[in-house]
C-alpha cells in the first residue's frame, strides 16, 4: 500500500513505539489519528504535525470510546486504511511471592489492555476498511499489532505479560485468514528492548545491562527502528499473517 493519502490510526501514539510510527507514517504521506489516554501527550504531538494529524483520546479497552475513535477519523480524513496498535503496559509479578499469589487483577488488568484492547481496535478498524475501495492489488487496510520477545522468552515475573503478548502473536495469522478476503493484511511486530517511557524510569546502570545482553547491534532499539518497519510492512503487500522479531537477535535470559 502506497503511504500517499492513506489515513493511520494509531493507539498509544501519544509517545514511544507509537509517536514515532505517526511521525514515520506523516512523513510518507499519510494522515494520522493518535488514539490515547487523555492524560497522554497525544495532544501535544498531535499539534505538533498541523492539519495532518488529529488527537482522539480512548482507552483500547472500550468499546464505546475506539467507535468514537475511529467515527471521528473516518469524519476528518474520510477513511481508515492503516491501523497500528501501540497501545500497551508492563506489569511484573511473580506467581507466587512471600505475600500470597499473583494479584488477580493486575493478571487481569494486563491481559485486558495488551491483548483484548488490542483486539478491540482491531475489529473496529478493520469494520471501517472494509468499506474501502481496493487499490490495484485489491488491498482494503493494512493492520500492525505490538507483541514483544516476551511472548517467546518471558522472564521471571512476566506471566502476564507474556501471556498478553503471546496472545497478540497467537491471533495474528487466524485475523489474516478472517480478514483475506476483504483485502485486509495482518501483521504483528515483537520488539525486544527499546528506549522507551516504559524503559525511561530505570536507572542507567539497569538500562546498559539490558543493552549488554543485545548480540548486535548492542543497544537499546529506537522507536524509529520500529517505526520503520511499520512502514515496511505497509508497502510490502507480500508481508500477511507473520510475527517479526525486532530485536538484535536478543534471546532473553530467565532474569
Amino acid at each position: 500500500m502506497n503511504l500517499k493519502d492513506t489515513v493511520a490510526l494509531v493507539s498509544g501514539g501519544g509517545s514511544g513505539l507509537g509517536e514515532a510510527t505517526v511521525r514515520e507514517l506523516i512523513s510518507g504521506g499519510a494522515k494520522a489519528v493518535i488514539v490515547d489516554l487523555p492524560a497522554s501527550p497525544g495532544q501535544m504531538v498531535a499539534e505538533s504535525l498541523g492539519a495532518n494529524a488529529i488527537f482522539t483520546p480512548a482507552d483500547v479497552v472500550s468499546e464505546k470510546e475506539v467507535s468514537a475513535a475511529v467515527a471521528a477519523a473516518t469524519a476528518r480524513f474520510g477513511a481508515i486504511h492503516i491501523a497500528v496498535n501501540c497501545a500497551g503496559i508492563g506489569r511484573a509479578m511473580r506467581t507466587l511471592t512471600k505475600q500470597g499469589p499473583h494479584s488477580f487483577d493486575l493478571f487481569n488488568k494486563v491481559i485486558q489492555v495488551n491483548l483484548v484492547g488490542t483486539f478491540n481496535v482491531i475489529r473496529l478498524a478493520a469494520a471501517a476498511m472494509a468499506k474501502n475501495q481496493p487499490n490495484a492489488d485489491g488491498e482494503r487496510g493494512v493492520i500492525i499489532n505490538t507483541a514483544s520477545v516476551a511472548a517467546f522468552d518471558g522472564q521471571i515475573g512476566q506471566a502476564a505479560y507474556s501471556a498478553s503478548k503471546g496472545g497478540v502473536v497467537g491471533m495474528t495469522l487466524p485475523i489474516a485468514r478472517d480478514l483475506s478476503s476483504l483485502g485486509i493484511r495482518v501483521c504483528t511486530i515483537a520488539p525486544g528492548t527499546f528506549e522507551t517511557p516504559m524503559l525511561a524510569g530505570l536507572p542507567d546502570d539497569a538500562r546498559k545491562a539490558l543493552a549488554a545482553q543485545i548480540p548486535f547491534p548492542q543497544r537499546l532499539g529506537q522507536p524509529r527502528e520500529y517505526a520503520a518497519l511499520v512502514r515496511h510492512i505497509v508497502e510490502n503487500a507480500m508481508l500477511n499473517g507473520e510475527t517479526i522479531r525486532l530485536d538484535g537477535a536478543l534471546r532473553m535470559p530467565p532474569r
